[in-house]
């Protein structure tokens, strides 16, 4: 367990214990901290005696204390990380939760092991979410009866917006995740999926009703609940990376020597990657972000946001800000930068800024070679390059050329989403051309204004 602190040096206060028959007794199996004798265990150390007696105790009751002020209490020698139960589980084997991934230790420790795991479902990117809009947050937990957790599901209710967006007419939602590319179920148990899978949907079925919305590459869970049906999503780009990065190979020859061309000139006309050291850089790179959002004619997300992200991401290790800067005598001007997000074995190409007029220095391509090739080096087994819309074949070329291959990703909804009036494709193509052609027209604050307006709603 881990506090969200980071100190997984949790004491235990007030114990109440009881000696186990001794069929029971088990052998200690402390692996960092001993709470006995409260400090930490060293590895290769012979066990003292106390070992052989703290095995033969079961807690009761308690308290257990994090250095930062947590506390939870022990219940029937189980810790009560949870918020509230929910009475329907189907289950006499585990039990559904409410919790809170900020306070809940188990929550980090139990993705990170993950082998499904994804940037999106870490407590830092889960609190950033909550803190861009204040939204409502149900995160749903399955624990077993010991109090370990055997899968997680992180939701949020949306507002929804009052007009027609992308076709669809977007009601109010519980959404897993909003404005995240990936979220849904991490599992160890299927049944346990299915309780969380069952729970989501009464809960957005309950009050005032809402839109479930679960967004993930498990194609596997069509008809396992009443009412849950999947949708086709575009697909996501993902390339595998080896275990040393000296064994990288980016496409076929040709396109690899394309790279390594594109990589040495931008080295020779003076351009090198460095990672962003403190908010200065994040601040300056906040323009070159709502540039390529322009230009793309996507809404763009608050700075606060980014913010948030620095501040809860950065220090884990997670979040990584890469900046091109071109070197000129003494003056250093920032052509691109790209966010990155790793954590487990996912390394995410997540935000990207950059000036169209500076994309002959390739300092993107060069963004690319150092990511890639670090995320090798952190032990990330694939570099997700994020979704592609149909109309941005540049974008497909540009994450194509790394040896990035399509992957699907699938909508699941409760009920399925209400589709817009049909209208003709040729008139609609053309609508979008048109709003489009006006985003690129506005200035960079008023992109920045819209953005945060619309996705207050999503």
């Amino acid at each position: 367990m881990r506090c969200s602190c980071g100190n997984e040096e949790l004491r235990l206060e007030g114990a109440v214990t009881q000696r186990a028959p001794s069929s029971e007794e088990q052998s200690a199996s402390c692996l960092r901290f001993c709470g006995l004798r409260q400090r930490p265990v060293i590895a290769g150390q012979p066990r003292p005696p106390e070992c052989r007696e703290c095995g033969r105790q079961t807690i009761l009751q308690g308290t257990l204390r994090c250095q930062c002020g947590q506390r939870w209490p022990i219940v029937d020698g189980v810790p009560s990380f949870s918020s509230r139960r929910f009475l329907n589980t189907p289950s006499n084997r585990f039990q559904v939760t409410e919790t809170n991934p900020r306070t809940d230790p188990r929550w980090e420790p139990f993705v990170r092991a993950h082998p499904h795991a994804s940037p999106f479902h870490h407590p830092g990117w889960l609190r950033a979410l909550e803190e861009e809009y204040g939204q409502t947050r149900l995160h749903l937990a399955c624990e077993g009866l010991d109090g370990q957790l055997l899968a997680v599901l992180p939701m949020f209710y949306t507002r929804g917006l009052p007009i027609n967006f992308g076709g669809h007419v977007v009601s109010r939602r519980l959404a897993s995740l909003p404005r995240t590319p990936v979220g849904g179920v991490l599992s160890r148990d299927p049944e346990a999926t299915l309780a969380l899978l069952q729970t989501a949907v009464d809960c957005s079925r309950s009050g005032a009703g809402a839109q479930l919305q679960i967004k993930t590459e498990d194609p596997g869970w069509d008809g396992l609940v009443h009412g849950l049906s999947r949708t086709s999503w575009r697909p996501t780009f993902v390339t595998p990376l080896p275990e040393k990065p000296e064994h990288l190979q980016f496409g076929n020859s040709t396109t690899r020597h394309r790279l390594k061309w594109a990589v040495n000139k931008a080295t020779k006309l003076g351009v090198r990657v460095r990672e962003a050291q403190d908010e200065s850089d994040l601040r300056a790179w906040y323009p070159l972000y709502l540039e390529v959002m322009r230009q793309n004619a996507v809404p763009p997300r608050p700075y606060r946001f980014f913010e948030a992200l620095w501040k809860l991401l950065r220090p884990a290790g997670v979040l990584r800000l890469l900046l091109a800067e071109r070197h000129q005598e003494s003056r250093h001007t920032l052509l691109a930068g790209s966010i990155l997000l790793t954590f487990g074995g996912m390394a995410c190409y997540a935000f990207t800024g950059g000036r169209k007029q500076d994309f002959a220095f390739h300092p993107n391509d060069l963004i690319q070679w150092e990511a890639i090739h670090e995320s090798c080096r952190m032990g990330a087994r694939r570099y997700d390059f994020g979704e592609v819309p149909g109309e941005h074949r540049q974008l497909v070329h540009f994450k194509s050329k790394w040896g990035a291959e399509p992957t699907p990703l699938y909508r699941y909804y409760s009920p399925l989403p209400v589709a817009a009036e049909a209208s003709d494709s040729q008139s609609a193509g053309w609508l979008r051309q048109c709003v489009a052609a006006g985003w690129r027209q506005l200035p960079l604050c008023s992109t920045a204004l819209l953005g945060d307006w619309i996705y207050s709603y999503l």
